[in-house]
């Protein structure tokens, strides 16, 4: 077997096991080129609500939106604790399962934690834009709107 790189024609000709290796490289190069997209972009990231429906949320307001982990979320919804399941694909993103502490809310941040746990179960698609996390919602004509943490 002649290991050379020289082709009886003149033509250089890389060894056979050259070819899965380029292959390799050229994915890792294409991997590393493009931009995270669907649920890792969102992993690891915390954000904090700021409107619901274009309305801002109440002063010192707790809720919150985290991707702890991929297909996990957590979050305040302004004065009970949430976890729940998370599926991201491109732009559409569902909330699923979501389970939440039963505290008492009182005065408005009852109100709000109702508009906002709602709002996550109606989600349909989101996207981080200047900074901010928007998550659009059906029946809704302004995005839920977070900065993040």
């Amino acid at each position: 077997m002649n290991n050379s790189l020289q082709h009886p024609r003149g033509v250089l000709r890389p060894p056979a096991w050259c070819l899965p290796a380029m292959l390799v490289m050229l994915a890792a190069c294409a991997g590393a080129s493009s931009a995270p997209a669907g649920a890792a972009a969102l992993v690891g990231t915390e954000w904090r609500l700021e409107s619901i429906n274009g309305l801002p949320v109440m002063d010192r307001s707790a809720a919150s939106l985290q991707f702890p982990e991929s297909g996990r979320v957590a979050g305040n919804g302004s004065c009970n604790t949430f976890v729940g399941a998370v599926a991201v694909d491109n732009e559409s993103i569902i909330f699923r399962q979501m389970a939440s502490t039963k505290m008492a809310c009182m005065g408005g941040a009852g109100e709000q934690e109702t508009r906002y746990m709602e709002a996550l179960r109606q989600a349909q698609r989101y996207q981080v834009q200047d900074g901010q996390l928007l998550i659009h919602v059906q029946g809704m004509d302004q995005p839920l709107r977070f900065t993040k943490k």
